[in-house]
């Protein structure tokens, strides 16, 4: 079956892991400036910009700043459609909170869409993809000061205008529910640029696991999220109507593991609060019903929900729903089951699955499954698969080449479910892989952890120039993408 002749295909990045100069031409210091790298054993850590001789991955990260002509040209030349990429919050207002936004951030981002013009690929852009501006952390406390909210919708309007006739589909927040994942602070920090004041004091590295997280706060910052992604669709909207505006929601589908109807039930209420609260608050324009018993059970005070709140939200529900699919979990009320992790979210192991080597279970028939329930969930708007890839030790040969057939074998099966839920009436009108170009991973930092399908010279030593170079999968997915997603060999 071949895909729509107008399905975006394509490829997805962020500004803090691919960009680097994250000090120049005026960009102030974000969250994932503070960040040390990890490996497969270890997790990232936490240790604001005062150590000179530590390794901040992000602070170069691959250098797409200085070489997006040729990145974007190698994106063209696999057939992209489509580039996902996020616009960093510090470059356009290096504090978050100044008074005019910083000309050279701003015409950096012209560049940038203007080269993807020439080789007709649509740009697909996330305002916020974890790069909230550090002042902002240390100055509001992220999102948890409602004052934030204003300084986020000046941003967005600020993008809004400056881009209006080079951009039509936007983001809001990406992964915005990753806070409700429950992996200590990551979420909080990421996602929310909540931090308490004595980690943001800390002269030691703190691992990300062990940020201090407050359920009360989290919610507090995570509804002026949704406050300011709803002002900004509205505003979005007035600005150019034609915009189309989506959320992005880390989507861990998850199944019961046994049939005890306990295990049934507890995956009902967990994938509610990790899947659904964000995405129908932002789909539906409203707190759906069962968060108010998580509220209730929790001892969450709901006083950060003002009058005028449910207006604001009803008025601004996004266009599409997008999300990213790496993985699925199962849940269970057995203690004793075996756990896993990926993408920040823990589950019970699923028996029929295989795992990559940092153990996120692979299922791609789980991808249709998941199209198929959100398009019966949320029947009204289109979808988008924004992040799906494979994280993987690459070899490079005496040649040069990188022969990749693992990252060939996860895909193909991958697309063949979005070729059945396209069969079954589902509504997708896109498909962005994670890391089309290798970069650094957010969840350890790593350079070693590749995805792409350009392969980057620079590793977690601090070595290597940069240069670019095509894997298997590069002239694979090439040829994919000219079949309309026939050719799958």
């Amino acid at each position: 079956m071949a895909f729509p002749k107008n399905f975006l295909w394509g490829g997805a990045v962020a500004g803090n892991q691919c960009e680097g100069a994250y000090l120049e031409d005026g960009k102030g210091l974000s969250v994932p400036d503070m960040l040390l790298g990890g490996d497969v054993d270890h997790p990232r850590t936490f240790l604001p910009v005062t150590d000179p001789t530590a390794f901040y991955p992000s602070h170069e990260a691959i250098d797409f700043y200085h070489r997006y002509k040729e990145d974007i040209a190698l994106f063209a030349e696999m057939g992209f459609t489509c580039f996902r990429l996020s616009i960093n919050w510090g470059r356009i207002f290096p504090n978050g909170d100044d008074a005019e936004p910083n000309e050279a951030g701003l015409k950096f981002y012209d560049n940038v869409f203007d080269e993807c013009k020439k080789h007709n690929i649509e740009p697909l852009v996330t305002l916020c993809h974890y790069e909230i501006p550090w002042a902002i952390v240390t100055k509001y406390h992220g999102f948890y000061s409602r004052e934030t909210i204003d300084l986020f919708v000046k941003y967005a309007e600020t993008c809004f205008i400056r881009y209006k006739d080079k951009v039509k589909y936007w983001l809001t927040f990406n992964e915005i529910n990753i806070a409700c994942m429950g992996e200590g602070g990551i979420g909080n920090l990421y996602g929310l640029g909540l931090v308490e004041d004595e980690d943001i004091n800390a002269t030691d590295p703190i691992l990300l696991t062990d940020l201090k997280s407050d359920p009360q706060k989290m919610f507090t910052a995570l509804h002026h999220e949704f406050i300011a992604s709803a002002l900004t669709v509205k505003r979005g909207h007035e600005i150019n109507p034609d915009f189309v505006i989506g959320n992005m929601i880390a989507h861990v589908t998850e199944y019961p593991l046994t049939p005890n109807p306990l295990d049934i039930v507890a995956c009902q209420n967990h994938d509610n609060y990790v899947n659904n609260f964000c995405g129908d608050v932002q789909v539906r324009g409203e707190y759906p019903a069962y968060i108010f018993k998580h509220f209730k059970d929790n001892g969450i005070d709901t006083s950060f929900i003002r009058e005028g709140d449910d207006k604001i939200l009803k008025e601004g529900v996004v266009d599409m729903y997008t999300f990213s699919y790496y993985q699925t979990n199962c849940i269970t009320v057995d203690e004793n089951a075996e756990q896993v992790a990926g993408n920040m979210s823990h589950g019970a192991k699923n028996p029929y699955l295989k795992a990559s080597d940092w153990g996120w279970q692979i299922d791609p028939e789980g991808l249709t499954y998941t199209l198929q329930m959100l398009a019966d969930r949320y029947p009204h708007i289109p979808l988008m698969v924004v992040e799906n890839g494979f994280g993987a030790f690459d070899k490079v040969e005496e040649d040069g080449s990188v022969h990749d057939d693992y990252r060939i074998d996860y895909f193909r099966p991958h697309i063949q479910a979005m070729q059945k839920a396209l069969d079954q009436g589902v509504p997708l009108i896109g498909y962005t892989t994670w890391g089309p170009i290798d970069l650094v991973s957010a969840g350890t930092g790593q350079y070693a952890k590749r995805y792409g399908f350009i392969y980057v010279d620079r590793h977690d030593d601090g070595t290597g120039d940069f240069s670019r170079s095509r894997k298997d999968s590069f002239f694979w997915y090439k040829k994919v993408i000219a079949s309309d997603g026939t050719d799958l060999s």
